[in-house]
C-alpha cells in the first residue's frame, strides 16, 4: 500500500493495520502531519495543528502496541482524528472561529473529546469552523477560508467545513463535527463524504448543559458508512447529569452497518416548502437514489412533512447562540453582528415562545413518520457556493440565501431526529452533491443499515486530484 492509499484507507482498516503491527501509530501521525504541512495552507482546513502532542502520543502508543495483546486495546488505538474548533481539547486553542480568541487555550476536554481519547484516537489538531458555528460556509474573519478540495474556489460548507475538507483531502481519516442546522450534513454533501447528525440525546454536551433547546449535537464525518457508524459508537453515551439521553445501541451501530436492510417504507421529496425546489442536479440525485432504493426492494412513494411554520421560531433560537456566547459585538464579523442585533430585540419570553412553537411543529413533523420509516431529501437545495460568493450582500439578503440553500436540514435539528448525508454524485463542473436520509426518533440504526446498502450498490471512492497529486 503506497502512502496516498494509506492516507485514504478507512479508519477501521487503519485500526486493523495498527493491531497487526503492519503500521505504527507514529507512522500514521507522521503521514498526516506531512500531508497537513503540504496542503493545509491551500485548504485552510486546520486552524491549530497539535504536532508535538500528536507525535508524543503516537510514540507512547507505538511502544504500547509492541508489548500489549491487541485484544486489550480500544477500538481506534493509534488512529488519527481531528476535532472541530467548537469543542475543547485540553492544551489546544479553542477559538470558536473568533479571531480575538485564537490564542485561548482550553484547560479541559469536552465530554465527546474524552470519549474519542478513550477509544484510542490521536488528535492531530482543531479544524476550522464558521464564526461561532452559525454559518454554512467557513470563512471567519482573521482566518484562512476553508476551501473545498474538489475545487479550491468553492466552500466545503459549514460550520464543520474544516473537518469535511480535511477528511476529503486525506489530512485525517475521520473527523469530529457538530450540527445545529446542517453543519455536519452540508459539509459532507459538499465534499463527497458521509455525515451523521445523531438523534437528540445520543451524544453528550458535557461538561455543559442543553444547547439551544436541543437543536445541536456532535457527530461523525467519514469516507465510509462503517467508519461513521463506528465513530458514532465511540461518541455515544450518557455523561453524569446530561439533561436527556438515549440508551446505548444494541447491537452497536458498526454491527448494524454490516447487515442488510429489511424492506422499508420510504418517502421522498425534491422540494422543501415554503422555500422551493432543489436545483436540477440535487433533484436528480434524489430521484436516482429513490430509483435505486426501489430496485433494492423498498417501497417508495412521494411525500414530505409540512415545514411552513418552522422558519421563524427556528431562526430566533438559532441566532440566539450569539447572545448566549457573550462575545462583544466589536469582535464579530458583519453577518454575526447583524444576527446579534436582531437577537437583542427578542425577550426571554419571545425565546421561550419560539421554543414552544418549534416543539409543537416538531410534533407534527415526527407524526409524518408514523407511516414512513425513512424520508429522502436533498441535503442542500443546490450545490456548493464559491468562496466569498455572498460576502458583499446585505445581511438580510445573505440570510435569505442561506435559508434557500440549507432548508432541508434544520427541520430535523428541531425534531431531534437522526439524519445522514451520503454522496450522490457530482455536478457537471465536478463538485460533489449529497442526499440525506432522515429516520424516526432514535433510529440511527435504520439509517446506517440503509446507507450501507446504498453504499454497497453504488460505491463512492473518488479522491480529489489535489489530494493525490505528488
Amino acid at each position: 500500500m503506497n502512502l496516498t492509499d494509506l492516507a485514504f484507507a478507512p479508519a477501521l482498516e487503519q485500526a486493523k493495520l495498527v493491531r497487526t503491527r503492519e503500521v505504527s501509530p507514529l507512522e500514521l501521525v507522521e503521514l498526516y502531519l506531512n500531508r497537513i504541512e503540504r496542503l493545509n495552507g491551500r485548504l485552510g482546513s486546520y486552524v491549530a495543528i497539535a504536532a508535538e502532542q500528536a507525535i508524543a502520543d503516537a510514540k507512547v502508543k507505538t511502544e504500547t502496541i509492541a508489548t500489549t495483546d491487541s485484544n486489550d486495546l480500544p477500538p481506534f488505538f493509534g488512529v488519527s482524528i481531528a476535532i472541530k474548533d467548537l469543542n475543547a481539547v485540553a492544551g489546544l486553542p479553542c477559538s470558536y472561529g473568533v479571531k480575538i480568541l485564537k490564542n485561548r487555550i482550553a484547560t479541559e476536554d469536552d465530554g465527546v473529546v474524552t470519549r474519542i481519547k478513550q477509544a484510542g484516537f490521536i488528535i492531530l489538531g482543531k479544524t476550522a469552523t464558521s464564526e461561532v458555528g452559525t454559518l454554512p460556509y467557513t470563512e471567519p474573519d482573521g482566518f484562512l477560508p476553508a476551501r473545498n478540495p474538489w475545487n479550491l474556489d468553492y466552500t466545503p460548507g459549514g460550520s464543520s467545513g474544516g473537518a469535511a475538507a480535511a477528511v476529503a483531502a486525506g489530512l485525517c481519516p475521520i473527523a469530529h463535527g457538530s450540527d445545529g442546522g446542517g453543519s455536519i450534513r452540508g459539509p459532507a454533501a459538499c465534499c463527497g463524504l458521509v455525515g451523521i447528525k445523531p438523534a437528540r440525546g445520543r451524544v453528550t454536551h458535557a461538561p455543559y448543559g442543553d444547547r439551544l433547546s436541543g437543536i445541536s449535537t456532535s457527530g461523525p464525518i467519514a469516507r465510509t458508512v462503517a467508519d461513521a457508524a463506528a465513530l458514532l459508537d465511540v461518541m455515544a453515551g450518557y455523561f453524569t447529569g446530561d439533561p436527556y439521553w438515549l440508551p446505548d445501541p444494541n447491537p452497536s451501530f458498526l454491527e448494524t452497518a454490516q447487515h442488510p436492510s429489511a424492506s422499508l417504507r420510504i418517502a421522498f421529496a425534491t422540494a422543501v416548502q415554503p422555500v422551493g425546489d432543489a436545483d436540477p442536479c440535487c433533484r436528480q440525485a434524489v430521484l436516482d437514489t429513490v430509483n435505486l432504493l426501489e430496485s433494492l426492494g423498498h417501497t417508495v412513494e412521494p411525500g414530505s412533512p409540512d415545514f411552513t411554520d418552522l422558519i421563524e421560531p427556528f431562526t430566533i433560537i438559532w441566532q440566539s447562540v450569539l447572545s448566549e456566547a457573550g462575545i462583544p459585538f466589536i469582535f464579530l464579523g458583519k453577518m454575526n453582528r447583524w444576527l446579534l442585533n436582531r437577537s437583542r430585540f427578542h425577550s426571554s419570553g419571545k425565546y421561550l415562545r419560539a421554543v414552544s412553537q418549534m416543539q409543537t411543529i416538531a410534533r407534527q413533523i415526527v407524526k409524518f413518520f408514523d407511516t414512513v420509516d425513512v424520508l429522502v431529501l436533498p441535503t442542500y437545495l443546490h450545490s456548493t457556493i464559491r468562496i466569498g460568493e455572498w460576502a458583499n450582500l446585505r445581511p438580510a439578503k445573505t440570510l435569505e440565501k442561506i435559508v434557500g440553500w440549507v432548508a432541508p436540514c434544520p427541520p430535523f435539528n428541531a425534531t431531534g431526529q437522526p439524519a445522514i448525508s451520503i454522496p450522490a454524485g457530482f455536478t457537471p463542473n465536478g463538485l460533489p452533491i449529497g442526499v440525506q436520509l432522515i429516520g424516526r426518533p432514535a433510529a440511527e440504526a435504520t439509517l446506517i443499515k440503509l446507507a450501507a446498502q446504498i453504499e454497497a450498490a453504488r460505491p463512492w471512492n473518488q479522491r480529489p486530484s489535489l489530494a493525490v497529486d505528488p
